[in-house]
């Protein structure tokens, strides 16, 4: 700064005056003797000493006993001002009371009429190191419980970016740090009450809270359900939100699962009650086709009769004849699907007992068949060359087999230029006795087992879901996977009994 040499005291005046006020403590050395020459106000007050009482003093009676403040160390930065002009260091000085101050120092060298001299600034900076040590600590807490809570948390402005996630909040939504900037739904969808809602929706009814659920997809294995809530925050430069979420995928999948045993449960007791009505139906539908079957035996005789007497002609008698003769064989027919049916559903109590799979393959072979016929599908059975004992429920087992055979059957049915052949095949492996059905249709979309209820317009209920239950709770397994060369490929596989040594 220049001054006016035409006014040289007044401004010598009024600088001393501005020095005097001024609430930065400032001292002056001698740059040889490093002595200190004259002190502000503002120095005087921190130390606790007078300007006569500060002239003496040395610098091992105004600095901390700690190593680093060291007198020697004192004078070095001093004269670095001397030589360089300026010099900074945090210097701790020490009260007449013994308190110790950590200032920010400042030394510049400068050039007084009676010559060179260095004159230190200095602050009490202790306030300010107590509160960045304030700050370090509130930020390695924030730190830490971002790292280690379950709890995740998100802060998001008004548009849905995300500006802060903890790091399970990453690890939940798949998120990298560099993702910050993004909108939420990018990551997941946003619900509420169980719908789907919209992020602006969602804004403007948080007032200044508001319950929401965060559905996120997974490529691989099920969604993952979060809840919680989404918090206005007032913030200075604008509104920001809060959201704290909680995952409650066990609780959902727990009760998706608790919904799907509900419904096979149903299924069980509609298949129970479908037994009893075909053995009923069976029953009583024996001794009608029997007499049927008599009446039209007596009808057969009488046309012969009747043309052994000259009564009926030769041609009609014969065109009778044809036509009882087919009744007679359909009624045969209906007769022995009437006996497979009282066989099948003769031994519906759930009873555990060792059975061979390759007769309940058998004995289920006749009426897939039957279902195979009209949409012409031809049916191969591939069956073990020994016994597969296994021990399960004989009926319920075989239900699980036409299930699959049936569904096999409609899905080629639907299928035009197909090879329309089902294969039943019959093995052992790793100790199981496994049963599989391969069909050309168009392959497995989705996993079969996660529904449970039919998806065919006249479809009976029964679905996977019920076959699933059925095998597992005989400790067994049941799959579905794309069949080699096109198609599907069902199996179910039991545990071979004691006696059968595994292969």
């Amino acid at each position: 700064m220049s001054v006016d040499p035409s006014a040289p005291e007044i401004v010598t005046a009024d600088l001393a005056t501005l020095t005097n006020a001024s609430r930065t403590c400032v001292l002056v050395h001698d740059a040889a003797t490093k002595d200190i020459l004259w002190a502000n106000p503002a120095a005087c007050e921190l130390l606790g000493w007078s300007l006569d009482e500060l002239r003496p003093l040395k610098a091992n009676r105004m600095s901390s006993t700690a190593p680093q403040y060291h007198r020697v160390l004192g004078r070095a930065w001093l004269q670095d001002a001397v030589e360089r002009g300026t010099s900074r260091i945090e210097w701790h000085y020490r009260t007449r009371s013994g308190r110790v101050v950590p200032t920010d120092a400042l030394a510049v060298r400068v050039e007084l009429d009676q010559g060179p001299a260095v004159m230190v600034e200095f602050r009490d900076i202790e306030r300010e190191q107590a509160t960045e040590q304030e700050l370090r600590r509130t930020t390695s807490s924030i730190d830490a419980l971002a790292r280690h809570t379950s709890t995740i948390a998100l802060t998001l402005d008004t548009s849905g970016t995300v500006r802060f996630a903890t790091d399970t909040a990453l690890a939940l939504l798949g998120m990298a740090p560099d993702d910050m900037g993004r909108h939420l739904g990018e990551f997941g969808t946003l619900r509420r009450g169980g719908r789907p809602a919209a992020w602006a929706d969602l804004v403007e009814r948080a007032d200044p809270t508001i319950e929401v659920q965060l559905l996120v997809p997974r490529p691989v294995g099920k969604a993952v359900w979060l809840e919680g809530t989404l918090e206005r925050l007032a913030e200075p430069d604008g509104d920001g939100l809060l959201m704290i979420l909680h995952d409650v995928s066990g609780r959902v999948h727990r009760e998706e699962l608790r919904e799907r045993e509900l419904h096979r449960e149903n299924y069980l007791a509609r298949y129970t009650a479908m037994g009893d009505m075909a053995m009923a139906i069976a029953h009583e539908l024996g001794q009608p086709l029997a007499a049927a079957g008599n009446f039209l035996a007596g009808t057969g005789r009488h046309a012969d009769a009747l043309e052994g007497a000259g009564t009926l002609p030769r041609e009609s008698a014969d065109r009778l004849r044809f036509g009882i003769g087919s009744a007679v064989r359909q009624i045969d027919r209906a007769s022995a699907i009437v006996d497979a049916v009282r066989v099948f559903v003769g031994h519906l109590e759930h009873t555990r007992q060792v059975v061979d799979l390759n007769e309940v393959v058998d004995e289920c072979s006749y009426f897939v068949r039957l279902r195979a016929a009209e949409p012409g599908v031809h049916v191969e059975v591939r069956r073990h060359p020994e016994p597969l004992p296994t021990p399960c429920e004989r009926v319920l087992t075989g239900q699980v087999l036409l299930n699959l055979c049936f569904n096999a059957i409609d899905e080629m049915a639907t299928c035009r230029d197909v090879d329309r052949r089902l294969e039943v095949t019959t093995t052992v492996r790793h100790g199981e006795a496994v049963v599989t059905v391969d069909d050309r249709g168009r392959g497995l979309p989705h996993d079969p087992f996660a529904e449970s209820f039919t998806s065919k317009q006249h479809g009976s209920g029964i679905g996977l879901a019920l076959s699933y239950r059925i095998i597992t709770r005989q400790h067994g397994r049941i799959w579905a996977e794309p069949r080699p060369g096109g198609g599907s490929r069902f199996g179910f596989a039991l545990p071979l009994a004691a006696e059968r040594a595994p292969e």
